[in-house]
């Protein structure tokens, strides 16, 4: 059986990434490619719509979707907690299909960022340092917030991680009290580094993305998954056999 799929951002560098991905590969229809400007009633009819717009667009694109009781895949960054609680209660309000919320589509990523989830519980110092080609619009990366988050939840029965004189603003962004630092330059595709510091070690798990093409294995592993999830389900690594 074939999925239709329709992309929302299809203009940008990932969405055209998931368009020529989807045209190419067996059992996958494209059904839409729009711009997050087009008439969103042209999503209408498919299987699932793939939002990768912008982070300012991204929370009114998905709501409209959802209420017009159709499953979403979200790739755009941005998504705070506070914004996925909110898309919670729509979600459960429409009562319809869910939606899967996806930081990072790449395999490597998901798992350095459950490895240093493993890690927080033995370390109390413990940042993250993220860097981003210079026209990522949003900092911290939602990779980078959704790493600190699991990292707290982790902690959630030692307490917040040590932040010394995190009152200063070159301490970086505090992320559920994990310090988070932010690069966007030149010449550098994606890159996260999570260190950790204990009683004379450090230990460093660092991901690198080279090319887009990381991305794909995760991204047909979501589009096939987010049809079949309930409510909102935030990771790759919650549709992963991780465990």
């Amino acid at each position: 059986m074939t999925s239709r799929i329709a992309v929302v951002g299809a203009t940008g560098t990932l969405g055209s990434f998931i368009v020529g991905l989807v045209e190419r590969t067996d059992g996958l229809e494209l059904h839409a490619g729009l711009s997050s400007r087009d008439d969103l009633d042209g999503v209408l009819g498919a299987d699932l719509v793939v939002d990768v717009t912008h982070p300012a667009v991204s929370p009114g694109i998905v709501e409209h979707v959802v209420r017009a009781g159709l499953p979403v895949l979200v790739g755009t960054s941005g998504w705070s907690a506070e914004r996925v609680a909110k898309l919670s209660t729509i979600v459960a309000d429409v009562a319809g299909p869910g939606v899967l919320v996806v930081p990072n589509f790449s395999l490597g990523s998901v798992l350095a960022t459950r490895f240093a989830t493993m890690a927080a519980r033995f370390y109390d110092s413990i940042e993250i340092v993220e860097s981003h080609h210079d026209g990522k619009v949003d900092s911290p990366s939602g990779t980078a917030v959704r790493t600190a988050e699991l990292i707290a939840e982790a902690r959630r029965d030692l307490g917040p991680v040590a932040a010394p004189f995190s009152d200063q603003r070159a301490r970086g962004q505090q992320v559920a009290s994990v310090p988070v630092h932010s690069l966007r330059m030149r010449g550098v595709v994606a890159q996260q580094s999570v260190i950790l510091g204990g009683a004379g070690e450090t230990l460093t798990l660092t991901h690198d993305t080279l090319l887009q093409s990381a991305y794909e294995k995760g991204l047909l592993v979501a589009i096939e998954a987010a049809p079949t999830v309930s409510g909102v389900v935030v990771g790759l690594d919650r549709v992963l056999p991780l465990d």
